[in-house]
């Protein structure tokens, strides 16, 4: 890691200070996970239930270190050309037709220099220019096929990539890397051995209260508790998909642009569709009573 990192970020408790002061919140767990990811440097895998606030890690510290964040985010069926790079087709093809008009003589290593190259987000993180490296956030791995992780092996491990036409392409400033996962499915033991590993739960509710409202500016502390605890009980009954922080955030947004300071069961009526966005979970927590929800949150 370069020297001005190291300057900005000496210890686990001032990377905790600066991640507060973009309003993201830390336990010392988390802080310390991250800061090792930075100066050993090691890519950190940030496993957790969705909207716990690991695609929130990356962004953060992206904005501490005053760096680009560079995100992938996977799905079925990504592969080396969505993520990594591919060949310019029609430019080739229009060079090649030039050269015929003109008579001119074309080999492979004229079609098939970097001026062709279509750069996905890993080669872009690995060419960034510096000073500072960029972040590079590989979103939701667990969403993508198990044959996907193969591709990210030698960046994981060696902060570079091979391009059969062009060689080994290093890093002369090698990424932060974050990859996070949901947990859908476990990742190979091959990527695992490459990075550092980090668990993040849902906050405590109080930890949910102080991230809620430094993101909702002017929320009373009433209605942020009063949220903070109905989440939590959603989060224990039967829903399908638990409301993450995320949800919180905009409940309690919703909440205060409709001037409601207070939740009742008629408020959770009317803005049920801020926090859970499915509607058999709804009739979940309507049959358990939005009364009952309420009361339990007082």
């Amino acid at each position: 890691m370069s020297e001005e990192l190291g300057h900005l970020v000496p210890d686990v408790e001032t990377l905790a200070q600066r991640l507060a002061a973009v309003d993201y919140l830390v336990d010392e767990g988390l802080a310390t996970s991250m800061f090792l990811g930075l100066r050993l440097p090691q890519p950190l895998l940030l496993e957790g239930e969705a909207g716990v606030g690991k695609t929130e890690a990356a962004r953060s510290l992206a904005s501490v270190l005053d760096t680009p964040l560079i995100r992938l985010q996977c799905y079925e069926g990504i592969d080396a050309a969505e993520a990594l790079y591919e060949w310019n087709y029609p430019r080739q093809l229009l060079s090649i037709r030039l050269a015929d008009s003109s008579d001119a003589t074309l080999t492979e290593a004229d079609l098939f220099g970097s001026e062709y190259l279509i750069r996905r987000p890993l080669l872009r993180a690995l060419e960034h220019p510096g000073p500072r490296p960029a972040v590079l956030l590989i979103d939701e791995i667990d969403r993508a096929d198990d044959d996907y992780e193969a591709i990210l092996l030698e960046l994981l491990a060696e902060a570079s990539v091979t391009i059969p036409e062009l060689g080994t392409i290093t890093a002369t400033h090698p990424p932060i890397i974050v990859l996070t996962s949901n947990r859908t499915r476990d990742l190979h033991d091959a990527v695992k051995r490459r990075c550092l590993y980090r668990w993040i739960d849902y906050p405590t509710p109080q930890r949910e209260v102080d991230i809620v409202r430094r993101r909702v500016r002017g929320a009373s502390e009433t209605l942020a508790v009063q949220v903070a605890d109905a989440v939590a009980r959603m989060r224990g009954s039967d829903v399908q998909k638990p409301p993450g922080i995320a949800e919180a955030i905009d409940w309690v947004a919703a909440l205060s642009l409709l001037g409601i300071e207070r939740l009742d069961a008629a408020a959770v009526d009317l803005t049920l569709g801020s926090v859970l966005k499915y509607d058999e979970d709804q009739e979940v927590i309507r049959a358990a009573g939005l009364e009952q929800l309420v009361r339990s949150s007082g």
